[in-house]
């Protein structure tokens, strides 16, 4: 059995005025097993639109909740503002959390309970395993997660089902001992080599649901991200 005090949720945001509060909304409501406390970090991205206001009212109207807010100086992309996110944190664990609605953080305590079984040092949270519910969208997007899946595994030899999952929730101490360096959405296939690489290191995976987005909604992911992670993934596990 292993114990920690506190889980760090580290939220990228960016332009997500109308989901930030929907989403704080479920993660306090979340009780974590174990009596583990939670930190919620956001970093917003320079958004353009009231994200940063509707972030500090809700911060203001909800002080008795341990919610820390940190604004980037330039648009930077995802990877950058968890980077921040992590060197801010300080829970004993951390979780990634998307300020959409396409993860629910009512399935935080099934990545913990690996580590608090004694079993886990890293969890990830995959969509295409288990009996969650999953929104049915995009064909090529899914032929496309799971080819860069598979291509990850091959070169770090685990057998992943999900490499670009959000829900990855990491010991803190391993992940701010690795240098990231992608700023972008290159993070995913960049910190499952790295990690992969740690000696030891006990990598468990999870099943989760998934209420993904349409474009319409506010899905940002694109097909130059999907190159862009190829190349991430030849960068980190054969040049690196």
């Amino acid at each position: 059995m292993e114990k920690f005090e506190k889980l760090s949720i580290v939220i990228p945001v960016f332009n997500e005025e109308k989901t930030i509060n929907l989403i704080l909304d479920k993660i306090i409501s979340v009780k974590l097993i174990g009596g583990i406390k939670k930190e919620i970090i956001i970093v917003d991205d320079y958004s353009t639109d009231k994200s940063e206001l509707v972030i500090k009212a809700y911060i203001k109207s909800h002080d008795e909740i341990d919610i820390r807010y940190f604004k980037l100086n330039k648009n930077s992309g995802k990877g950058a503002a968890l980077r921040h996110g992590f060197q801010n944190s300080t829970g004993q664990y951390l979780i990634i959390q998307d300020a959409d609605l396409e993860y629910d953080p009512k399935e935080y305590n099934d990545l913990i309970k690996p580590v608090l079984d004694g079993f886990a040092d890293v969890v990830y949270g995959s969509r295409f395993m288990g009996g969650n519910p999953h929104r049915i969208l995009f064909f090529w997007h899914t032929v496309g997660n799971k080819f860069l899946t598979n291509l990850s595994n091959l070169f770090t030899n685990l057998n992943l089902t999900d490499m670009e999952t959000c829900y990855k929730l990491f010991k803190s101490e391993i992940i701010k001992s690795i240098e990231l360096k992608e700023n972008r959405f290159g993070f995913e296939p960049e910190i499952t080599a790295k990690i992969s690489r740690v000696k030891n290191i006990r990598i468990y995976e999870v099943g989760i649901s998934y209420y993904g987005r349409t474009y319409e909604e506010g899905k940002k992911i694109g097909w130059r991200d999907g190159f862009r992670a190829i190349w991430c993934i030849l960068k980190y596990n054969v040049f690196n």
